[in-house]
């Protein structure tokens, strides 16, 4: 084999290993949720990976009220993009995971973007919860959602849902 046919394959094998190698993963979880701990039951999403020109991704994104007032209850209030610390996420309910393309990856950025910004009161309890929030990251992603009114305030129930209306996931029920 010539020397130029082995350096053109080592070359293609160095960079088809390398995009290989890149990918996101968007793992969807839950957090059941404790009045002894002051914290409500909440979904959100962990990013992590490489995209294919080898930024590192480590991140991860929840939707809430900007404070925990009983005006939550009468309807919209200030929102919030919210980020757990590594601690908590190890504690809560890792339901399934998807490989996200970068082209994904970046409409979910944007859309994380588009959620912090909105104007005014965007938070409201029955119509643009942290549940409403992490589906919409799940339909970028093209997942099939629904948003059963029994669930709104369930997140560990719903993303169980979410599960059983993509059997392809393979994702066992929590």
């Amino acid at each position: 084999m010539g020397r130029f046919l082995k350096l053109f394959i080592a070359i293609f094998a160095l960079a088809w290993s390398h995009a290989a190698m890149a990918e996101v993963k968007m793992h969807f979880h839950s957090f059941n949720g404790s009045v002894l701990f002051g914290r409500y039951p909440h979904a959100f999403v962990v990013l992590e990976g490489k995209l294919s020109d080898g930024t590192v991704v480590k991140e991860n994104y929840g939707f809430s009220a900007a404070k925990t007032t009983p005006a939550i209850l009468n309807g919209p209030v200030e929102h919030a993009i919210i980020h757990e610390e590594p601690d908590m996420i190890r504690k809560t309910n890792r339901h399934f995971t998807l490989s996200l393309t970068d082209a994904q990856y970046r409409k979910v950025r944007a859309e994380v973007d588009k959620w912090r910004n909105a104007p005014g009161k965007f938070y409201s309890l029955e119509t643009r919860n942290c549940i409403h929030f992490v589906g919409r990251m799940a339909q970028l992603a093209g997942l099939k959602v629904e948003y059963p009114q029994k669930m709104l305030r369930r997140p560990k129930k719903w993303l169980n849902h979410v599960a059983k209306l993509n059997p392809s996931l393979g994702a066992k029920q929590l």
